[in-house]
C-alpha cells in the first residue's frame, strides 16, 4: 500500500526546513525539487522553492519560481520570496504590487516575541512584509511612502532595527524615544504570546521532540487512569523507562532523584499529566503476566534498595497525599511505636525486607523516603509475592494505628489493594479515607492553580523587566546612530559612550565611534577606535573604507597596503577591499590605477556610493572635470544624502569658475552635514571669491565656533577681517593659531603681513623669516614681501 499524499508532503517539508535551519541550504534546494515535483501546482512547494533559491543568492531563479503564486498574491509567503528577488533585480513596482495584493494574508499577523529555540513562524508577518516593502519604495526613490512602510513596521515590532536604519536613510527627522517605549500594545503582545506557549514549550529547553506512544493497555506500568496520555511521560525516570521499554527524550527527564514532589505547570494538569480523580486512587489490575514480570524484578533489584523515582502519572497523586498523611504518620510513629530501623519499613518490588542502604544525598529540607512511598505506590499488590509481605506489613500497621485510640475502625482484606509501603494509615479507612482523599485532591489542585498563577506572575515580571532593559538599550544605540547620521558627532560619542561596557566594546559601537571621530577630521582618534575594531573582528568589512580614508590622511602608508591585502584576504569581492586598494594607490599618487580600483568596487556594488565619489576625486586630481562631474552624480544617485559627492560637485564647479553652482553645491551638502566646518568654510571661499566678504566672514564665524581647533576656517576668517581692516580682530584670530599650529608656514606668513599694515616691521620681518624657514619652497613670495616692507619704510623716510 502506497502512502498518501499528505504525509510525504509532510515529511519533505520538515527535511527541508531541517536542512534550512542548520544552514544546508543546498540539501534543502535538492528537497524543494522533490518536494516541487511531487506538488507541481502547490503554492508551498513553490514558496519553499524559491526560498532556497534565494537563500543560495540566485535571485533570479527565485522570481520565477514564486512569480505565479507571488505576483497574485495568494500565498503570503510566495509574495515575499517575490519581492525580495524584485528589490534584488530592480524590480521594484512588480514587488510593491505582488505585497499588496496579498496584504489581506499578512495585515493582521504579528509574530513579536512567538519564537523562540523549540517554535518558529516560518511566513513573514506584517512587520518584516511592511520593512521589505519600505525597501521597495526607498529604491523606487518614493521616500514618503517609504517613511510610511518603516514606520508602521516599528509601531508593530520596535526591534526591526532595518526599518529604523532605513527611516535615518531618507532624511527624515525621527524621535528615538517615541518609538523604543512600553507601551500597552507590546504588553498584550506579551501576555498574549506567554498564554500562547505550549506545554511542551514550558517543561522542555531543546528542540521538539516526539514522545513515545506507549500503550496503557500492553505496558503494567503505566496507570490505566492517562490511558492514551503521552504527556505523561514527562518527569520519568531511567528505571521506569527501562520497566516499560519506552524511551523518553534528554530534557524530559528533569526530576530524577529528587525526592520532593515537583508541581506541574497548568498546561500539563489541563492535558491530563497531573489530573487527580477518584479512580485514580486505585491501583490497576494486574495482567495475567505480571507475576513473571515481577519476578524477574526481584531477582535483578532483591539486593538494592528501591531508586528515588517517581513518573509525573504519580507526582500529582503524591501532591494529594504526602503531606497531611506523612504528618500524621510521623506522629502515630513517633509516640506508639517504638522507633524501627530503617530496613524493617523499606521494601523491594518482591516484597522482601531490604537491607538497610547506604546513606544517599538528598535534598536539604526533603521528607525522609518519600520516594519510597511513591515507587511502592506503583507497585502492583494484587500478586501471590506481595500478599505474604503484605499481610506481615498489615500486622505491624495494625498495632501502630490501635496504639492511637481509634475508635470504629476495623480491618478487612477487600481493600488491601491499597496498602503500601511506607503508609502510616489504616488499610480499612474506606470511607473517611476516601471523602479525606478527595479533599485533598481539591486541594492540591487548588495550592496548584495558585502556585501557577504565582509562577506565571513571576515570569511576567520578569519578561516586562528584560523587555523594558532591551527598550533602554535600543533607545540608546538608536539614539547615537541617528544623531551620527545627522552628522552631530559629540552628541553620538557621548551616547555611545554611555552604553554598558559589554554593549560599549562590540565591533559595531567602536566602528560608530571611529565614524564619529572621522566626519570631525579628528584622525588620530578615529585610527585608535578602528585598530580596536580590527583586533577584535579580524574579518570585519563593513567601515573598512573610512578606515582606509583615515590612514590616508594620516599618510600611513604602511599600514594602508596592509590593510589593503588583509581585506583582498578576507574578500576580495569585496567593495571595502577595492576602496583600500584604490587609497593606497591614490597615497602613492598613482591615479590610474587608484580609478581603476575604484571602478571595480562600483561594478561589485552599484549602490555603493563612496566609491563613486572617490573616483570624482581621482578625476580632480587628474583634472578630468567633466569625468568627475558624472563619477559625483552617479554617487547622488546611489544615496541623495552622500554629502562628500555634493561637496565634489561643488569643488569641480569652483574650479571650472562657475560660482554661483558651486555656492549651491557646497550649501546642498552643508544642509545634510550643517556641523562639518570645511562645507561652511568652502561656502565662505566661493563668497569671498564673488567679492562678498561680509557674508564670507559670517561662514567663516559659523566655522570656527564649530571647530574651534579649525586651522582652515581661522586663517580665513583671519585673512576676511585684514580685507576688512578689521586688524585688531585679525590679530586676535591669528595669535590663537599660531598656538594651534605653530609649524604652520602660511599663518606666520600672514602675520606677517598684518604686522607690515600695522607699520609694526619688527615682527613683520620676524615672522617673515619664520615662514621662509619653514617653507623654503615659498622663498620667493616671502622675500617678495620683505622687499616691498623695505620700500614702504625708504618711502616714509623719504616723506619725512
Amino acid at each position: 500500500m502506497s502512502p498518501s499524499t499528505p504525509h510525504i508532503s509532510s515529511q519533505l517539508r520538515q527535511l527541508i526546513y531541517y536542512h534550512l535551519d542548520n544552514n544546508l541550504v543546498r540539501n534543502a534546494l535538492f528537497l524543494a525539487g522533490r518536494l516541487h515535483a511531487y506538488e507541481p501546482r502547490s503554492s508551498e512547494a513553490s514558496y519553499l522553492l524559491a526560498l532556497c533559491h534565494l537563500q543560495s543568492g540566485q535571485s533570479k531563479a527565485a522570481w520565477e519560481y514564486s512569480r505565479n503564486s507571488g505576483s497574485r498574491g495568494t500565498h503570503v509567503g510566495c509574495s515575499y520570496v517575490y519581492a525580495q528577488a524584485c528589490l534584488d533585480l530592480g524590480k521594484y513596482i512588480e514587488g510593491i504590487t505582488a505585497l499588496e495584493r496579498s496584504r489581506g494574508i499578512w495585515a493582521s499577523k504579528n509574530h513579536w516575541n512567538k519564537h523562540s529555540e523549540t517554535r518558529r513562524q516560518h511566513l513573514p508577518d506584517a512587520a518584516a512584509v511592511l520593512c521589505l516593502q519600505g525597501k521597495l519604495w526607498q529604491a523606487h526613490k518614493d521616500l514618503n511612502k517609504a517613511v510610511e512602510c518603516y514606520v508602521e513596521a516599528l509601531k508593530l515590532n520596535p526591534f526591526m532595527w532595518d526599518a529604523f536604519l532605513g527611516l535615518c536613510e531618507t532624511g527624515v527627522n525621527v524621535r528615538v524615544p517615541n518609538i523604543y517605549k512600553m507601551s500597552p500594545e507590546l504588553l498584550a503582545m506579551l501576555s498574549a504570546s506567554q498564554e500562547a506557549v505550549s506545554p511542551v514549550d514550558k517543561t522542555t529547553s531543546g528542540p521538539l521532540q516526539a514522545q513515545p506512544n506507549v500503550n496503557p493497555n500492553i505496558d503494567p506500568f503505566t496507570s490505566a487512569t492517562l490511558k492514551g496520555d503521552t504527556v505523561s511521560t514527562y518527569g520519568s525516570s531511567a528505571l521506569w523507562e527501562k520497566l516499560n521499554g519506552s524511551t523518553v527524550s534528554v530534557a524530559s527527564v528533569g526530576h530524577e532523584g529528587m525526592e520532593t514532589p515537583v508541581a506541574q505547570n497548568e498546561s500539563d494538569l489541563a492535558n491530563g499529566a497531573g489530573v487527580i480523580t477518584e479512580s485514580s486512587w486505585e491501583p490497576p489490575l494486574a495482567p495475567a503476566r505480571r507475576n513473571r514480570t515481577i519476578q524477574a524484578m526481584g531477582v535483578e533489584y532483591a539486593a538494592e534498595p528501591p531508586p528515588k523515582m517517581r513518573t509525573a502519572s504519580v507526582r500529582s497523586r503524591t501532591r494529594a497525599r504526602a503531606e497531611p498523611e506523612e504528618q500524621n504518620a510521623l506522629h502515630v510513629e513517633r509516640e506508639t511505636a517504638p522507633a524501627p530501623t530503617v530496613g524493617d519499613r523499606k521494601r523491594t518490588i518482591s516484597g522482601q525486607v531490604a537491607h538497610p542502604p547506604p546513606p544517599q544525598p538528598t535534598e536539604p529540607g526533603a521528607p525522609q523516603r518519600r520516594s519510597v512511598r511513591l515507587f511502592n505506590q506503583i507497585r502492583p499488590t494484587t500478586s501471590k509475592l506481595a500478599t505474604t509481605a503484605l499481610a506481615a506489613k498489615e500486622g505491624r500497621e495494625l498495632k501502630k494505628v490501635k496504639a492511637t485510640g481509634t475508635k470504629g475502625r476495623t480491618a478487612t482484606t477487600s481493600t488491601v489493594g491499597r496498602v503500601v509501603s511506607g503508609n502510616r494509615k489504616n488499610v480499612t479507612e474506606t470511607g473517611d479515607a476516601d471523602s479525606k482523599d478527595q479533599k485533598s485532591a481539591a486541594t492540591s489542585q487548588t495550592v496548584a492553580s495558585h502556585g501557577q498563577s504565582k509562577s506565571a506572575a513571576v515570569d511576567k515580571s520578569k519578561e516586562i523587566e528584560a523587555l523594558s532593559w532591551l527598550l533602554d538599550l535600543f533607545s540608546k544605540l538608536a539614539a547615537g546612530f541617528f544623531a551620527l547620521t545627522r552628522y552631530r558627532c559629540p552628541e553620538a560619542i557621548q551616547i555611545f559612550n554611555s552604553l554598558p561596557q559589554s554593549q560599549r566594546e562590540t565591533p559595531w559601537v567602536l566602528a560608530q565611534l571611529g565614524r564619529a571621530y572621522y566626519e570631525q577630521a579628528m584622525y588620530p582618534e578615529a585610527e585608535k577606535y578602528f585598530i580596536r575594531v580590527k583586533t577584535m573582528a579580524p574579518s570585519r568589512l563593513e567601515d573598512m573604507e573610512i578606515y582606509s580614508t583615515v590612514l590616508w590622511h594620516l599618510k600611513n602608508d604602511v599600514e594602508l597596503a596592509y590593510l589593503a591585502h588583509e581585506l583582498m584576504e578576507i574578500d576580495r569581492l569585496s567593495p571595502q577591499a577595492w576602496c583600500a586598494i584604490g587609497n593606497s594607490f591614490s597615497h602613492q599618487r598613482d591615479h590610474d590605477q587608484a580609478l581603476k580600483c575604484f571602478k571595480r568596487a562600483t561594478q561589485l556594488d552599484p549602490k555603493f556610493a563612496y566609491a563613486f565619489t572617490l573616483q570624482g576625486h581621482e578625476y580632480v586630481a587628474n583634472e578630468e572635470y567633466d569625468k568627475a562631474l558624472d563619477a559625483y552624480r552617479h554617487g547622488i544617485s546611489a544615496d541623495n544624502r552622500h554629502y562628500n559627492a555634493w561637496y565634489g560637485l561643488g569643488t569641480v564647479y569652483e574650479k571650472m569658475g562657475k560660482l554661483e553652482f558651486a555656492e549651491q553645491h557646497f550649501r546642498n551638502a552643508a544642509s545634510i552635514n550643517p556641523t562639518n566646518a570645511v562645507l561652511i568654510c568652502c561656502i565662505g571661499l566661493v563668497l569671498e571669491k564673488m567679492n562678498n566678504p561680509k557674508a564670507a566672514l559670517i561662514q567663516y564665524g559659523r566655522a570656527s565656533s564649530l571647530a574651534p581647533q579649525s586651522v582652515l576656517a581661522r586663517f580665513r576668517k583671519a585673512r576676511a577681517l585684514m580685507k576688512l581692516q578689521e586688524l585688531k580682530l585679525a590679530l586676535v584670530e591669528l595669535k590663537i593659531l599660531k598656538d594651534i599650529a605653530p609649524d604652520e608656514a602660511n599663518v606666520h606668513y600672514l602675520l606677517g603681513k598684518l604686522y607690515k599694515m600695522l607699520h609694526d616691521k619688527g615682527n613683520a620681518i620676524k615672522h617673515f623669516t619664520t615662514a621662509l624657514n619653514l617653507d623654503p619652497k615659498a622663498a620667493q613670495y616671502i622675500k617678495d614681501a620683505m622687499e616691498a616692507l623695505d620700500e614702504e619704510e625708504d618711502e616714509d623716510e623719504d616723506m619725512a
